[in-house]
């Protein structure tokens, strides 16, 4: 089963949510899947034609942060956060960029073999990229409780109170092997939240089909300058610097 395009499709269309910039995919693709579809599996074809469709030819760019390096003081240090911003996410951005380039030049050779090979940098170019754009708005320097409004209604529904998913989220996320993130995410099957852990940079969405609201990252270098390896202390500060208005938006246009 071929599942790249499907992949594809959900980590581009979660980034352009997030994101004015879009993916590099110029009439060479475009050609790719219409007059070379009898080359390609049908799943990959209609699913790549289709998100076509919404794309411009723009390259994905690091987000600008909306406050300084310094800013999330105490609990991120500056030298952490232009560490993680300018140099690991950037990363993700430069490889992501890359390898749909490939994909494009793959798919105009009509080379399926190739374009499947590629999954797997796209899903971790594409989720690491993903998953820091939610993680910076996730954050800010004036971080407030929740506003009464459906977010602390669904939490209360869920888990009882703020603090009862906290410990719960934390534990969790705490408990991750090795790198990885943990989320609370909108399930629109069952209408309610649910806390998952995703491996490496797997992207939500695209890996549970829950809609991303609140992602915490704990690859070491989120934390170690200014936690060594107690993972513990980094996950129970974090919540002192909720974006809970971000959480509240997502969670109104996830419904």
């Amino acid at each position: 089963m071929f599942d790249i395009a499907l992949l594809y499709s959900l980590i581009v269309s979660e980034i352009s949510t997030v994101m004015s910039g879009k993916v590099i995919i110029d009439s060479a693709l475009r050609a790719a899947v219409h007059l070379r579809s009898s080359k390609l599996p049908s799943e990959v074809a209609k699913s790549s034609a289709a998100l076509l469709s919404s794309l411009s030819g723009s390259k994905h760019t690091l987000p600008d942060l909306s406050y300084d390096y310094n800013a999330l003081e105490p609990v991120i240090s500056a030298e952490t956060m232009e560490l993680h911003h300018s140099k690991h996410h950037n990363t993700y951005v430069t490889n992501l960029n890359a390898t749909i380039e490939k994909i494009d030049s793959a798919m105009t050779a009509g080379d399926v073999s190739a374009t499947i090979a590629l999954q797997g940098a796209l899903k971790f170019n594409g989720g690491g990229h993903l998953n820091h754009c939610l993680f910076w708005e996730n954050l800010s320097p004036n971080s407030s409780g929740l506003s009464g409004g459906a977010l602390e209604t669904a939490i209360n529904e869920r888990f009882g109170s703020l603090e009862a998913m906290k410990t719960e989220m934390s534990a969790t996320t705490v408990a991750i092997q090795g790198s990885g993130w943990g989320w609370l995410g909108y399930n629109p099957k069952t209408g309610k939240l649910d806390i998952a852990t995703c491996p490496n940079q797997d992207p939500l969405e695209a890996t549970t089909g829950l809609k991303p609201l609140l992602g915490i990252d704990v690859w070491e270098h989120a934390y170690y300058v200014d936690y060594r390896n107690v993972r513990p202390n980094y996950v129970n500060a974090i919540w002192d610097i909720v974006n809970w208005d971000v959480v509240e938006e997502r969670l109104a246009a996830a419904k």
